[in-house]
């Protein structure tokens, strides 16, 4: 058994990966992966042919869907939704009964209930196909570097701004850019010694991607944290980071997302204090009492 899928997302919903891969795929094999989201728990009792039938294509794509997805076949595909399936029933959130769908009707109850399960649904995929490796290796490399750029634009702009407030308070010379002109400027100046984080939902995003190459170029030392592994952005990096999202109705893209990405950054955030205890550790002791002077004292009522 091989494939992309199997190195990246080891004990994930293939739900997900398929919701990811859904936009690049066009035509028949797009059919075929509406018609598994729609009813995945169907999916599971009908063969490949059957399959073809009521999506109007043909085994023969049904096969190709599986493949361009990143699994072996069909049976691979029919295995991992069985076991998403199974998964479901012993959540404690019963995620099973509970889709990504809301509707105007909908009680508070319900979206809480939708919002929560995704996020914990979304928080524990990332977890479960984490690279330990790559994680470590990117600590490595912040907790030495010179100088840390962070890209990100829109929604994943947020991620660089959280990432470098996380990083400058422990003592890391960072700066997150969400303006083209000044990351590329930037990127321009790096040096092997410097680190450059690319932060994208699509990975694919030109605005990040153009500082995050020149950064390449420039010899330091690049690291992508995307939802996808065979974007444009992973591909040029040298350490990939891999996230996964949980849209939900009003939540599409980067926002469902964020806080699986957070998770990724926090982890980072963690490590490089702990490779870095020293300077961590006195820069937090030089700065912990700033917040509490700033806080407004509460009146008492007489």
């Amino acid at each position: 058994m091989g494939g992309w899928y199997l190195l990246f997302m080891p004990s994930t919903d293939v739900t997900t990966l398929i919701r990811t891969e859904l936009p690049r795929l066009a035509g028949s094999l797009r059919k075929v992966g509406e018609l598994i989201l729609e009813d995945p728990a169907a999916v599971t009792h009908c063969s490949a042919a059957e399959l073809g039938r009521r999506t109007g294509t043909s085994q023969a794509t049904v096969t190709r869907f599986c493949r361009a997805i990143g699994l072996d076949s069909y049976q691979h595909l029919l295995i991992e939704l069985a076991q998403e399936r199974g998964r479901g029933e012993v959540s404690d959130w019963g995620s099973a009964e509970i889709g990504p769908d809301i509707s105007p009707d909908d009680s508070l109850e319900r979206v809480v209930q939708v919002v929560g399960s995704a996020d914990l649904r979304a928080i524990q995929q990332t977890i479960d196909r984490i690279d330990l490796d790559a994680v470590e290796r990117a600590a490595q490399a912040l907790a030495k570097a010179r100088r840390i750029d962070v890209y990100g634009v829109g929604g994943s702009g947020t991620v660089a701004q959280e990432t470098e407030t996380r990083l400058f308070r422990i003592g890391c010379a960072v700066r997150g850019w969400t303006e083209v002109h000044g990351a590329a400027t930037s990127a321009a100046l790096l040096t092997p010694a410097d680190v450059a984080i690319g932060i994208s939902h699509s990975g694919a995003t030109r605005e990040t991607l153009e500082p995050f190459e020149m950064a390449k170029e420039r010899g330091a030392t690049t690291v992508a944290i995307t939802t996808d592994p065979r974007s444009p952005l992973a591909r040029a990096a040298d350490i990939r980071l891999i996230s996964a999202t949980s849209e939900t109705s009003f939540r599409t893209g980067s926002i469902g997302g964020r806080h699986s990405v957070l998770m990724i950054v926090d982890c980072l955030y963690v490590r490089v204090g702990q490779l870095s205890y020293q300077r961590a550790s006195a820069s937090l002791a030089l700065t912990d009492h700033i917040a509490p002077q700033h806080a407004v004292k509460s009146r008492r009522t007489r």
